[in-house]
């Protein structure tokens, strides 16, 4: 492992409730392998420290990572980033959703390699970010809590107060060229239409 991420945590946000797919499906197979454990073994050639968020711990307690139970539940995502900001060790963590089969280390890597002096770094295509493949270090704590205290429940809202650096489509392409990374599986047809591209 690379010493210079002693600093940096990995954290898999797996408190989602899988309303579009019916049930939960952090351990849906995904060609052969549970949705979470290949996000896992991604997480784990990149990072020293992997920590998992979610609001049933027991479930999770069979994969031999850490896990956190949301410290405010039912207010979506913004909750894991705010729980793994608080548990995790390093100054910084990478955050990823626990249904994205596709990650990509050395997209993750180059993120790391350009996060110093910046709050947040996260992908942007087209205007539209990604959320929850980014990071964020320990100086937005105060700025989520403020976004909670006012009900500002969607993660950009407390973007504006933080200085963030924007991963463009270029810059993406050099290491995931199909733009991969994005797929998420929202619905059961998902599963099925991705297993059979890969």
């Amino acid at each position: 492992m690379n010493p210079s991420l002693n600093n940096m945590t990995g954290v898999i946000l797996a408190g989602g409730k899988s309303l579009r797919y019916g049930r939960d499906k952090a351990f849906e197979l995904f060609n052969g392998l549970p949705l979470i454990e290949r996000v896992i073994n991604v997480m784990q050639k990149v990072f020293n420290e992997v920590i998992i968020i979610a609001n049933n711990p027991d479930k999770y307690s069979c994969l031999g990572l850490k896990i956190y139970e949301d410290i405010i539940k039912g207010i979506g995502p913004i909750a894991g980033i705010l729980t793994g900001i608080i548990k995790m060790t390093g100054k910084a963590g990478f955050f990823v959703a626990c249904d994205m089969p596709f990650l990509n280390p050395s997209l993750i890597r180059y993120m790391i390699s350009i996060k110093n002096g910046f709050d947040i770094v996260v992908p942007r295509i087209g205007g539209n970010i990604e959320p929850l493949h980014a990071i964020y270090t320990k100086n937005c704590l105060p700025f989520i809590k403020k976004s909670i205290s006012k009900n500002k429940l969607n993660i950009r809202s407390f973007f504006e107060s933080l200085s963030i650096r924007y991963v463009e489509k270029n810059e993406i392409e050099r290491y995931d060229p199909g733009l991969e990374f994005l797929i998420n599986i929202n619905k059961q047809e998902d599963l099925r239409r991705f297993k059979v591209n890969v």
